[in-house]
């Protein structure tokens, strides 16, 4: 780490102690009636009706994105969450007395959600309670009951793998002083119950603010450019505001059909997107979907921006694989054809595809390099997309993204062999 980066931390470091410290005074004398205290409710206090329901919200909540290891037990937890701060593993949350939230009564859960208070310490922000803080109290308590309904799982927790200093949690509370909110702004302008519903899925349950979002220095939301795109892992995740959506092409039918079948015209989910399609946003309501639209593109959504015509490229013939078009027919048009239509059920078509749409290549120069899984789908799986990293150098690379983003993106064929080689 750079002096003046160390220094930064250091001065950072004085300031959150101190708020952190103020902050447990004040809290410890806090006397809230919501945060009552209790034995743990049992799940014979809920009837059917309430555990349905909190189902449903645990799907539109995406909790077994980060609750649930691949292969592992029903939210006994587990999963490795990358940090800029270091890797942090979600926790069990079944209702197992020594491991998971056994112990937890509905006002313990309810803290943890909306204050990121859990009973044994404060947690880190990559429990989305920065968001899920716009969770109802009403819909907390179903989703707790039905939690507490799961079987149990004696699953240890991992330890969060954190350096000093910030393995020190109760540095966090100073962290909720400076950014928790109390609202999120909104992203797109509308009155009607269908817009309100939305704004309650996206931005409390469904918490896209969390990857959609950019964060600055130290973790927290920039809610100046919410939903304008954000970092996260190896992908960037791109710009959902009404503007950013209508700028690549997309409708609310097609994003209707995305949220719903996890593929449109405009592309097919992956990455991360893949994991929040496949837990979360398909087993949306009908209704709930629409709203969830209705407030991503507004009530009176933009008009999609029209696909310019392909740019001339002035690729001048030449032997071997040396233009952007000769790599194309080479290695891509076998799955994704020669025009670029790709194949029904296998592989999606290249014409306005989103990612070529996009401004930022990042995550297409990713995908050339590295490949995508196979992935299972409602209406026919996607075939795996092996990676290119060992046959293409970056110049290659660069060549045929910039064929791929003036062809069938619209874009400017900008991008640099350098660019590759950072991601490589």
């Amino acid at each position: 780490m750079r002096a003046k980066t160390r220094k930064r931390w250091g001065i950072v470091l004085v300031v959150v102690i101190l708020l952190g410290i103020g902050a447990a005074v004040v809290l410890s004398g806090l006397l809230d009636p919501r945060y009552e205290t209790g034995a743990a409710d049992g799940p014979e206090a809920a009837d059917r009706q309430m555990l349905d329901r909190g189902k449903y919200l645990a799907q539109a909540g995406d909790c077994m994105a980060c609750h649930t290891a691949q292969d592992g037990p029903l939210y006994a937890g587990g999963v490795p969450i990358e940090t800029p701060f270091g890797t942090i593993y979600g926790t069990n949350i079944t209702p197992d007395k020594q491991y998971g939230i056994g112990q937890w009564t509905s006002a313990d859960f309810y803290r943890a959600l909306h204050d990121g208070l859990a009973p044994e310490h404060p947690l880190y922000p990559a429990m989305p309670y920065t968001t899920y803080r716009g969770m109802s109290r009403e819909d907390s308590d179903a989703l707790y009951a039905y939690l507490r309904s799961v079987p149990p799982i004696a699953v240890p927790n991992k330890p969060t793998e954190v350096p000093f200093p910030f393995n020190m949690r109760f540095l966090m509370r100073g962290w909720n002083l400076l950014f928790l909110k109390d609202e999120l702004p909104d992203v797109s302008k509308g009155e009607s119950q269908q817009w309100l519903r939305g704004r309650y899925l996206t931005n409390a349950l469904g918490h896209c603010t969390e990857c959609h979002t950019p964060r600055g220095a130290f973790g927290q939301l920039d809610l100046g450019a919410s939903f304008e795109g954000g970092t996260l892992g190896d992908l960037n995740s791109p710009d959902i505001t009404p503007e950013g959506l209508a700028r690549r092409g997309w409708t609310p039918e097609h994003l209707q059909r995305f949220l719903a079948l996890g593929i449109s015209p405009l592309g097919s989910a992956y990455g991360d997107m893949y994991e929040a399609f496949h837990f979360s946003t398909r087993h949306l309501s009908k209704d709930d979907n629409q709203a969830m639209v209705a407030y991503l593109t507004g009530d009176e959504p933009l008009p999609p921006l029209a696909l310019p015509a392909p740019a001339d490229q002035q690729e001048a013939p030449q032997a071997g694989l040396t233009t952007g078009r000769s790599i194309y027919l080479a290695v891509c048009a076998g799955c994704h054809a020669m025009n670029g239509e790709g194949k029904p059920g296998a592989t999606v078509a290249l014409k306005g595809n989103s990612t070529l749409r996009n401004a930022d290549a990042h995550n297409l120069v990713h995908v050339i390099l590295h490949g995508l899984e196979a992935r299972s789908l409602p209406e026919g799986d996607r075939q795996a997309m092996p990676g290119f990293a060992g046959e293409l150098d970056d110049e290659q690379i660069a060549r045929l993204a910039n064929h791929l983003r003036t062809r069938w993106g619209g874009q400017k064929g900008d991008v640099q062999p350098g660019d590759v080689g950072a991601l490589r």
